[in-house]
């Protein structure tokens, strides 16, 4: 895997001071799992009495920990739970050896845990391909058990990291009738970034009591606003996987029609989606794309991944190029309904296309100055009805090849 040696100019100034969840702990540790020395399994564990959810990946070639989890996310019992996830090797393109080696994790968790197999979640994310080397990770199970703390989710989120630059964290507090409920939350993800019901990997958790099927509807309907908004490289990831967790510790009963609860929630993962993005593997440039005036919502969403997923766009963006032409051609192949002679473009407030032309307003150096910013903002207005969409991504770079041609390395 290639070697990080720089953090993402876009990467936040540093990791947020997060609250305690009350009824989740923490650790981590080094097991080697690809790389000697370097932290690698995170462990967390939830009270009993907690609910979780999970939105997953839709490839057609997910791994065996999403396979398990997806298999085992239905179910509720008032037990504990636990969520154990390995960075190095993702587990994924294993064949009978990745059940194997999930079941093998999994059970070993369990039982040193007092838990049922159904309680415990995994996750793998690193090289695929390659067997999960798992007697490592349950040599360990034992010490991750005994280092479980409250407080212990930083150090968490740094053991999930694979090319990440920085790790990823944020955090809402609540204030609601019955009192105030805590939500933090820490990701990963830098390349492979294309979410299908989820992305990369995300663990969230809460004290708020809520029902399993309410959690449910609210991790599911955020993250179609959230995590499935953004793209780094237009591909999906074989282990895409969001868990949330509420342990319901602050006795605050919380439901899927509670809008400010659900309003902490989005922001929590609107940041963190952000924060991938923003550490796009090699990114210079954190880009929104916002499409309006599509005849349907799903028509300004689909131009809008085409533009952000044109590598012709995103070099532009890399190179601080105001090419508006790409935007054209990205809007004229994405197969949504357009008119060329009804499109307009911006840059921020900058008008820069219009009625199928140029803007006599224009000036290419009002463009120019706008790409050289790290915070760059596309409007594109289709011109035939009220649909809209916003996608966020970032610009194609040197180092995003560079990490990917020496990635197993």
């Amino acid at each position: 895997m290639a070697k990080i040696t720089s953090r993402s100019p876009l990467a936040p100034e540093s990791f947020p001071d997060l609250p305690v969840i009350k009824g989740v702990r923490f650790s981590s540790v080094a097991a080697g799992v690809r790389y000697a020395g370097r932290t690698d399994v995170m462990l967390a564990h939830l009270a009993p009495g907690s609910t979780v959810a999970g939105v997953f990946t839709r490839s057609a070639t997910r791994s065996a920990p999403v396979l398990d989890c997806q298999a085992k996310i239905g179910t509720h019992t008032d037990d504990g739970a636990a969520i154990i996830v390995n960075s190095g090797n993702s587990n994924a393109f294993t064949g009978r050896n990745g059940v194997d080696a999930t079941r093998a994790v999994t059970s070993a968790v369990a039982q040193t845990m007092n838990l049922p197999e159904g309680r415990v979640f995994s996750s793998s994310t690193g090289v695929i391909g390659e067997p999960l080397p798992h007697g490592r990770i349950t040599a360990k199970i034992a010490e991750l058990v005994a280092g479980l703390d409250e407080t212990g989710i930083g150090a968490a989120a740094q053991a999930i990291m694979t090319t990440d630059t920085f790790p990823k964290g944020a955090m809402a507090s609540v204030d609601l009738p019955g009192g105030t409920v805590r939500i933090a939350g820490m990701a990963k993800g830098s390349g492979m970034i294309a979410p299908d019901m989820a992305t990369m990997l995300v663990y969230l958790f809460t004290d708020a009591a809520i029902p399993a099927g309410d959690l449910q509807a609210l991790v599911s309907g955020i993250n179609d606003r959230t995590f499935n908004c953004i793209t780094v490289d237009s591909d999906t990831s074989t282990s895409d996987t969001l868990l949330m967790g509420a342990t319901g510790a602050s006795g605050v009963a919380v439901t899927a029609q509670d809008t400010a609860f659900a309003d902490a929630l989005h922001g929590v993962m609107l940041d963190l989606a952000h924060q991938v993005v923003r550490d796009g593997e090699g990114a210079t440039k954190f880009v929104t794309v916002n499409v309006t005036g599509a005849v349907t919502d799903a028509d300004a969403r689909t131009h809008a991944l085409t533009i952000a997923n044109s590598p012709l766009v995103k070099t532009a963006l890399a190179g601080e190029d105001p090419n508006w032409g790409r935007i054209v051609m990205a809007v004229g192949k994405s197969g949504a309904a357009a008119d060329r002679d009804a499109l307009s473009i911006r840059f921020g407030d900058i008008l820069v296309a219009e009625n199928g032309w140029v803007s006599p307003e224009y000036k290419e150096d009002l463009g120019a100055a706008h790409m050289k910013q790290p915070e760059i903002t596309l409007n594109v207005d289709i011109g035939l009805g009220n649909g809209a969409a916003t996608i966020w991504t970032c610009d194609l770079t040197h180092g995003y090849i560079a990490i990917n041609a020496d990635y197993r390395s």
